[in-house]
């Protein structure tokens, strides 16, 4: 089986934040992922981390007002100061939770009136800064493709485009955070697509669909998923990053 991890800004929600290292832990992950961590003191969920003994996969760099429905930052044109200090942000806190990976969220500029090209360029001027950045902590820099029926516009909803972006930025510290939901939403062959790009991936999350909840509530066959993660050689995390159907505990089954 891979190693699992659990994104814990979705999974054990009926907990304080500072509760869910420890959830984790118990539940039997080896790491834990935060999607924006910055809410609370560094110090706190480091102590909470270290206390369950955990790993931490990845954490997202801050969005701007992507989340209210805003082209976010990362890709969007004369905004590139606002992402430095949003990349510098994240790297102070990564400096402290040490995620082997940071990820940077291309927002859906587009929507905004920007031009495709223009917004390229942009990401791919700041995936740069953001690969410096955490390059020089020793931390990865990865990109993330995201469906557009959950997310219409999103400026990279294919693993190709998100390649591309990262081939665009030409920096060796950058790989793709490959979520198999999002995927199987824009591509599907889920399998034969890990066979043909998995050395680039630095990264995986997954949930079933439809729905977004745990395997085995949907059509994905996550145990021949998990065997050819295995098959091929995978050695990153891979994370739960689903709503649960039930209380978390309750939607385990698929870890055994």
């Amino acid at each position: 089986m891979p190693r699992f991890s659990a994104n814990i800004s979705m999974l054990f929600a009926e907990r304080d934040w500072l509760d869910r290292p420890a959830a984790a832990a118990a539940a039997g992950f080896g790491a834990i992922e935060i999607q924006f961590p910055y809410d609370r003191p560094a110090g706190d969920w480091q102590r909470a981390i270290e206390a369950a003994e955990l790993a931490v996969s990845v954490i997202n760099i801050p969005v701007g007002d992507m989340l209210d429905g805003g082209p976010g930052l990362a890709a969007t044109p004369g905004r590139q100061a606002e992402f430095r200090r949003a990349a510098e942000t994240a790297r102070d806190v990564a400096a402290a939770l040490r995620p082997r990976n940071v990820n940077v969220l291309s927002g859906c500029p587009e929507l905004h009136g920007y031009a495709r090209e223009r917004c390229l360029a942009t990401l791919a001027e700041n995936l740069r800064v953001a690969a410096d950045l955490m390059g020089g902590i020793g931390i990865g820099a990865v990109v993330e493709a995201v469906n557009t029926v959950d997310r219409p516009g999103f400026l990279l909803s294919t693993s190709g485009q998100a390649l591309e972006a990262i081939d665009r930025a030409g920096h060796p510290n950058l790989s793709l955070e490959h979520d198999l939901y999002h995927m199987e939403i824009m591509e599907g062959r889920l399998i034969a697509r890990l066979e043909e790009i998995l050395p680039r991936i630095g990264h995986i999350q997954f949930a079933d669909r439809p729905g977004r909840h745990e395997p085995g509530t949907g059509t994905i066959d996550y145990p021949a998923v998990f065997a050819a993660l295995d098959r091929l050689g995978y050695d990153g995390w891979a994370a739960a990053e689903y709503v649960p159907s039930r209380v978390t505990e309750e939607t385990l089954g698929w870890m055994a």
